[in-house]
């Protein structure tokens, strides 16, 4: 009998390579790749170059993990002449050189049961390639069966935070994963009864599990920061894309006022991590227009993970005014590393770290001043002994979250 074998989509990390800085979702993809590399399992990559899907053999994992890692460097006249589109078009005319067939949609269920004649699963765990076109001809091969993570549906539900097309990719989504998965797997619980909630438009939501994700621990690296960045007075952290839902407003209305009651030298620093986002024009306006950019908030894209952990490790308190999340990996992370937190209280934070963060009310400067003013209200030698007392929250592990799925899917 062949054996059974299984398909990692890895459409969304092809479209990373090149990238500094990896989302949450573009880590829990890679995560998934180098889990099932480890494993002695038959497996094959899902690819998809505009309507064409290639099938790509296990050694195109290892090489997809490198480019990730060290980047991509154009070999010759024609790669450099392929890579003026970008790093993911390198990448992808690179694996298709690998790939062992593409097929148009009408084509991918025989390509698919030519490698996998003893069935198997697929793995769709980025929000890419998930078309209920796509999961139907993957669902019709004898033995194949398909398993979709499901990170969050904010845009159905916060479509104001969200791009125009997020909000019709998330319902098709939803659906497709309604109609043609066989196991749908949540980051949380919280997620699932969002989804849930959203299902019942097109039917029973199918069998499903919580698997939290996973957090890896980085070692700090303050090499790694800025050789420029002032670290002469206590700072708090906002860790994320710069985007509406994360409410980085807030944080700033907070600052004016700080600025408003007290020197300037007495006012914290704030430390915005992550890339600018969409449709926060009017957030963008005024960070650029504010006096205290470069004083006492300063921004801070493309960061890599260890200067990102650096900063983590000093910081007073990571700060999560978010509005909608789907998990809030920097919660989590800060929670395993002993990092204070001041957070909105939302549901997904309840659930995997409890009582641990300082919660403020969504919206409330006062209190967020005030929370934030306590927390600094300490010298950095009592701030220090006082943070080494704080129980960490037990971190959550990969190995944890693919116990949960492999006990569902060998």
């Amino acid at each position: 009998m062949a054996a059974r074998g299984r398909v990692l989509d890895v459409t969304r990390l092809v479209l990373r390579v090149g990238r500094p800085v990896l989302t949450g979702i573009d880590r829990a993809e890679r995560a998934y790749l180098r889990e099932f590399l480890d494993r002695p399992e038959p497996l094959f990559l899902l690819m998809k170059q505009g309507r064409r899907q290639w099938l790509l053999p296990r050694e195109a994992g290892a090489v997809l993990e490198d480019w990730l890692e060290a980047g991509l460097v154009p070999r010759g006249l024609v790669e450099r002449l392929v890579a003026r589109r970008g790093a993911p078009g390198l990448a992808a005319w690179r694996l298709r050189r690998m790939a062992l067939g593409g097929a148009m949609p009408d084509g991918v269920a025989a390509l698919l049961a030519r490698h996998l004649p003893g069935g198997g699963w697929y793995f769709n765990t980025g929000h890419v390639n998930a078309g209920a076109e796509l999961l139907e001809a993957v669902r019709s091969v004898p033995g194949l069966r398909v398993a979709v993570l499901v990170h969050d549906v904010i845009p159905l539900d916060f479509p104001q935070f969200s791009r125009p097309h997020s909000v019709a990719e998330m319902g098709a989504l939803v659906e497709a994963v309604v109609r043609h998965a066989d196991l749908v797997i949540c980051n949380s619980a919280a997620t699932r009864d969002d989804l849930a909630r959203h299902a019942r438009r097109h039917g029973p939501l199918p069998e499903n599990i919580v698997a939290h994700l996973g957090t890896e621990a980085v070692e700090p690296d303050p090499a790694a920061l800025p050789a420029n960045l002032p670290l002469d007075r206590p700072y708090f952290l906002a860790l994320g894309t710069l985007e509406p839902r994360k409410n980085h407003a807030l944080l700033l209305d907070v600052w004016d006022k700080f600025h408003a009651e007290v020197p300037e030298a007495e006012v914290p620093r704030l430390f915005l991590v992550g890339r600018r986002g969409w449709r926060n024009e009017d957030f963008f306006a005024r960070l650029d227009g504010s006096p205290h950019l470069g004083r006492t908030i300063h921004e801070l894209p493309g960061l890599p993970d260890g200067a990102v952990a650096a900063l983590m490790a000093g910081a007073r308190a990571l700060l999560m005014p978010s509005l909608a999340e789907g998990y809030g990996l920097p919660v989590a992370e800060a929670a395993a590393m002993g990092t204070p937190v001041i957070a909105a209280s939302l549901p997904v934070y309840l659930e995997f770290v409890g009582d641990y963060p300082v919660y403020v009310t969504q919206g409330d400067l006062y209190s967020w001043a005030a929370r934030i003013q306590e927390q600094l209200g300490t010298d950095a030698a009592v701030h220090g002994a006082m943070r080494r007392c704080v129980p960490q929250v037990a971190r959550k592990t990969w190995a944890g979250h693919f116990q949960s799925v492999l006990s569902k899917t060998c």
